[in-house]
């Protein structure tokens, strides 16, 4: 994959404050498999993303770096993004450069040296990623418990008692473990078995 777009967000001041996003852009220009860099004050906006469709349509893009924040917080909007202009939405990587840079680096130039590093390694994943197909996969509404001690018992008792069918395996020929070995337990002298 040779024609990647990255897309730099500045998150308002949240990271351009910290991040040289200018230079930054600039360089990642020059990353190896890169056609387009562009940044944006809010990459997750409408606009944002309407940059990232046209950016994919105009320079016919494989796949996507997002360099903004955490994955967790926009991945699948990313994802919706680009599979809305056509490609994979698997085709995308994201750098993490407001949690991992700007958040915890108060040298500007620290923090926008990482920045670039991040993006050139989420680019150097990107040229290696291949589309993915979801697939779904038939569940047995069943369990199997190995082990026939006590917590073994006690975990196929308490799933059947939320009403799934349990098999119980034991390679012994008897079940309760160590504890059926017990002549009496503490507090009660009750017998083990």
């Amino acid at each position: 994959m040779e024609r990647i777009g990255v897309f730099i967000c500045r998150c308002g001041t949240n990271i351009a404050a910290v991040v040289d996003v200018p230079a930054v852009t600039a360089a990642a220009k020059n990353v190896p498999g890169v056609v387009h860099a562009d940044e944006n004050a809010y990459t997750c906006s409408e606009t944002g993303q309407a940059a990232i469709v046209k950016a994919i349509k105009t320079h016919n893009l494989e796949g996507v770096v997002v360099a903004s924040c955490s994955p967790r917080m926009h991945e699948s909007t990313f994802r919706e993004c680009i599979k809305g202009a056509g490609l994979n939405p698997y085709l995308l990587e994201m750098a993490n450069i407001r949690e991992q840079c700007s958040w915890v680096h108060p040298d500007k130039a620290v923090a926008t040296r990482k920045a670039l590093k991040l993006i050139e390694m989420a680019v150097a994943k990107t040229r290696k990623l291949e589309p993915l197909t979801p697939s779904s996969v038939s569940v047995s509404r069943q369990a199997l418990v190995i082990g026939g001690g006590i917590a073994g018992i006690q975990a196929a008792l308490d799933i059947s008692a939320a009403g799934y069918k349990v098999t119980l395996v034991e390679r012994l020929p008897t079940i309760g473990g160590k504890m059926a070995q017990l002549d009496k337990t503490f507090p009660t002298l009750d017998c083990g078995a």
